[in-house]
């Protein structure tokens, strides 16, 4: 078991302490929330990766890492997270708790005040970011970037989801394009890091065994020399009922590939006016999040018209997206089956395995996800910058209650928009537009 607190410990800051005993370790981060931006999205998610490099005490990684062993192999690492239309980054800790060291030892506090010091007191020359490590980050970003076209799965949906949302935020890639990761110098970074410090929503969270005024007293001390600006506007996600543009929108792609790729884009619909999340979950869930949903038994299992076929949704956003690996040949046959099995759903043709079994697997995944410090983390942040208030053991027994009218009426609301298919190149004309 667990209990949660939340407060206020600067302007604009706020603390999520969990406590548990639950776990061996415990962890601590600082996040910087801002509004997903195409022009600053390369620079965001380069950010927190420079800052690890070095700080005023420990100026290079190899200081660091001397200083982290020195606390028992704690660990710092950067984050990047897209939240909707939220770009979330930041420095993360994750350490031994103090149960487990030798009597007297402590280490949440020292952690903190190198957590801060790479956050806030970061190793620069000339008043800007150190050149080299700019220059070396960058890099890898866009190394990070062009390695995303290898994993088509995970490219297909990035591509869809850009075309989609191509006058919205949320067709952002959280690491920006490799063209405006390649103009960021050392000068421009400095700006923006200032920028982010001083105008950020401040979201920290702590999970571990320690009292939660202990933990508040080092993030206090950590975050004193955070500058803040006054009147800070929290950003938002924009929820886009119905398909901007006339649907569906389809691109396509040819590249030298052995399995075709489909994703379709929907808009949840009028569902998102008054998001009930559970029974949205569960919805996910009997189409194409689980292992027993409509996709998964019968598109792939039972027709076997995809290698793998999945849905996944942005509760934040009010966006769902189907991805599936297809062969060339069946790509039609593949695509009326997905939309046939969300009209099963929309008219309420689900059985009673079907909403049982999804049921159970929307709980699991909440449950799992209480199973580590990480999973909570991800559970409390959704909680601190959405709508999303409900305990991890509400959650899922609200799950367990869903009807299938819930679920039926969620789907029949839920309105495709775009679809982009990856190919083969001797199978689309130049043009590469259907």
């Amino acid at each position: 078991m667990h209990s949660v607190a939340r407060r206020v410990i600067a302007p604009d800051v706020f603390l999520t302490y969990v406590s548990t005993d639950k776990f061996k370790t415990g962890c601590l981060s600082v996040n910087l929330i801002t509004g997903l931006e195409r022009s600053s999205a390369a620079m965001t998610a380069l950010l927190p990766r420079v800052l690890r490099r070095g700080g005023g005490r420990h100026s290079d990684m190899r200081e660091i890492a001397q200083a982290l062993d020195g606390l028992y192999g704690a660990r710092i690492e950067p984050t990047v997270r897209k939240k909707g239309e939220l770009h979330c980054v930041g420095l993360a800790a994750d350490f031994v708790d103090d149960d487990f060291l030798p009597r007297g030892e402590r280490v949440l506090e020292k952690t903190a005040q190198l957590l801060g010091e790479l956050l806030l007191s970061p190793k620069t020359r000339g008043g800007l970011l150190t050149h080299e490590y700019v220059d070396s980050e960058r890099a890898n970003l866009i190394n990070d970037i062009r390695a995303g076209i290898n994993e088509k799965r995970v490219y297909v949906l990035d591509k869809l989801l850009e075309n989609m949302c191509s006058d919205e935020a949320y067709g952002t890639n959280r690491l920006g394009t490799e063209e405006s990761a390649r103009a960021i110098t050392a000068k421009a970074l400095t700006r923006r890091y200032q920028e982010l410090v001083a105008a950020s929503r401040v979201e920290a969270f702590y999970c571990g065994a320690a009292p939660m005024q202990r933990v508040t007293d080092a993030l206090t001390e950590t975050l004193a020399s955070m500058p803040r600006r006054d009147g800070i506007r929290w950003p938002n996600t924009d929820v886009v009922l119905a398909p901007p543009k006339p649907a569906p929108r389809r691109t396509s792609e040819a590249m030298d590939v052995q399995q075709g790729k489909l994703a379709i884009g929907f808009r949840l619909g009028n569902c998102m006016k008054a998001p009930d999340y559970p029974a949205l979950m569960v919805f996910n869930a009997v189409f194409g999040g689980s292992v027993t949903s409509k996709l998964f038994m019968n598109v792939r299992e039972r027709l076997s018209l995809c290698y793998y076929a999945s849905s996944s949704l942005d509760k934040h956003k009010g966006v769902m997206v189907v991805s599936s690996g297809v062969d060339f040949e069946k790509m039609d046959e593949a695509r009326g089956e997905i939309y046939a099995q969300l009209e099963a759903v929309a008219r309420g043709d689900i059985s009673d395995w079907e909403l049982r079994s999804a049921k159970q697997a929307v709980i699991t995944s909440v449950k799992s996800a209480m199973d580590a410090p990480s999973g909570l983390q991800e559970l409390y942040l959704d909680h601190a910058i959405a709508s999303i208030k409900f305990e991890p053991d509400e959650l899922a027994a609200l799950a367990g209650a869903v009807t299938r009218e819930e679920v039926a009426e969620i789907a029949a609301g839920v309105v495709v928009d775009s679809e982009y298919i990856l190919t083969r190149r001797d199978t689309v004309s130049d043009g590469g537009s259907i």
